[in-house]
């Protein structure tokens, strides 16, 4: 990819992860509030471990990004 691309690229990716810590952070409140309802948290922190594990993985998109931006 040339530098163009990669620096498009690599804003997408830091904008998913910003979107992917909201998504957690707000995920992490709702099991907290089920909690306090007594519901039933097992979808919620399914869905939690989910966000959780998507976001790892966009921060790994992120930094090979930023490694390939370097070697440019």
């Amino acid at each position: 990819m040339d530098r163009v691309m990669v620096e498009k690229h690599l804003q997408q990716a830091r904008e998913h992860v910003v979107l992917g810590e909201q998504h957690i952070a707000r995920q992490r409140e709702i099991v907290v509030e089920l909690t306090a309802l007594g519901a039933d948290l097992r979808e919620a922190e399914r869905l939690l471990l989910n966000f959780e594990e998507s976001q790892v993985m966009h921060v790994a998109h992120l930094d090979r990004l930023k490694a390939e931006l370097l070697a440019l």
